[in-house]
């Protein structure tokens, strides 16, 4: 079990950082439960991977497309689940994103089926994301 959560983590975030929206659609559930924290106009659970999709969609409008995974520091896998320290950057007019974030993924037949994000700075978060 350990061994396929491994993968299927591995290859989404490889997918994310190559922005391979055909890998990332087949790895993702469609039916995911996706926790995103903070206060912004991306917070909240949501609910398929259309609705992760139109989040991820907006991200990239309001950083001018210049949202990046720059780097993934850890995956560490217990059971279905791993627990990824990852750090994004963006940038938008008159505001920097530079932060960490811990995402755990559940994996369930070589999908993502859950995912949980914790936010280092969740202010930082809210404050370039806005409402």
């Amino acid at each position: 079990m350990e061994n396929q959560t491994l993968s299927v983590v591995k290859a989404f975030v490889t997918a994310v950082q190559q922005a391979d929206l055909e890998k990332l659609g087949a790895l993702l559930h469609p039916a995911i439960i996706w926790d995103q924290p903070g206060n912004n106009r991306f917070s909240g659970i949501k609910n398929s991977s259309g609705e992760v999709f139109q989040m991820v969609g907006g991200m990239f409008e309001v950083s001018a497309n210049t949202m990046t995974l720059s780097d993934v520091k850890s995956i560490t896998v217990n059971g279905d689940q791993a627990a990824v320290v990852l750090r994004w950057q963006a940038n938008r007019a008159g505001a920097t994103l530079d932060t960490d974030n811990v995402d755990v993924y559940t994996v369930k037949d070589g999908q993502i089926v859950a995912a949980k994000v914790y936010a280092a700075d969740p202010a930082h978060e809210d404050l370039f994301w806005g409402n």
